[in-house]
């Protein structure tokens, strides 16, 4: 992952997610990078979405469901592949 911008700075320490902001701008700017994860054009599994996220911090699960609910990541209806949405970052 490429580092964060200089306004995501202080919520990283040593490569790490330190803590998952809990206010909206914060967390929106995180996610925002956080999807540069992944690539636009690839399906991805929850594995490896949970491998890649788990560079960043240890808990993938709320990383994974706070790019979903965003509309970062779309994910099938039954849960197996992920993509990094289009029109976004």
């Amino acid at each position: 992952m490429s580092e964060p911008p200089a306004h995501l700075a202080a919520l990283f320490r040593d490569g790490r997610l330190t803590a998952i902001p809990r206010k909206a701008g914060p967390r929106t700017a995180l996610l925002d990078h956080l999807a540069t994860l992944f690539e636009p054009a690839r399906e991805y599994g929850e594995p490896e979405v949970n491998e890649a996220l788990r560079t960043v911090h240890d808990d993938c699960s709320a990383l994974r469901r706070y790019l979903v609910e965003s509309g970062r990541l779309t994910r099938t209806r039954d849960g197996r592949s992920y993509r990094r949405a289009t029109g976004g970052v």
